[in-house]
């Protein structure tokens, strides 16, 4: 997949566990696990918006669009 999550490097720049951002943004500790292994199709905008906020970090800093290698072919 071209987009990557990078959540777990966010949660561990700031020294956070996800059992403590889950209950800040109030969904269930087993989705943000699924999130930060990157095995979910899609992320809520309001999800996105309450993971920065607790983060004090940027969409960006969690999502990243790497092109996919197999499809320059």
């Amino acid at each position: 997949m071209a987009i990557i999550v990078n959540l777990d490097v966010m949660l561990a720049k700031r020294k956070m566990r996800s059992r403590d951002l889950a209950q800040l943004i109030g969904i269930a500790e087993q989705n943000v696990s699924l999130l930060k292994s990157g095995k979910v199709k899609g992320v809520r905008f309001d999800t996105l918006e309450k993971i920065c906020e607790a983060l004090a970090c940027q969409p960006g800093d969690i999502l990243e669009y790497r092109p996919d290698e197999s499809a320059k072919d």
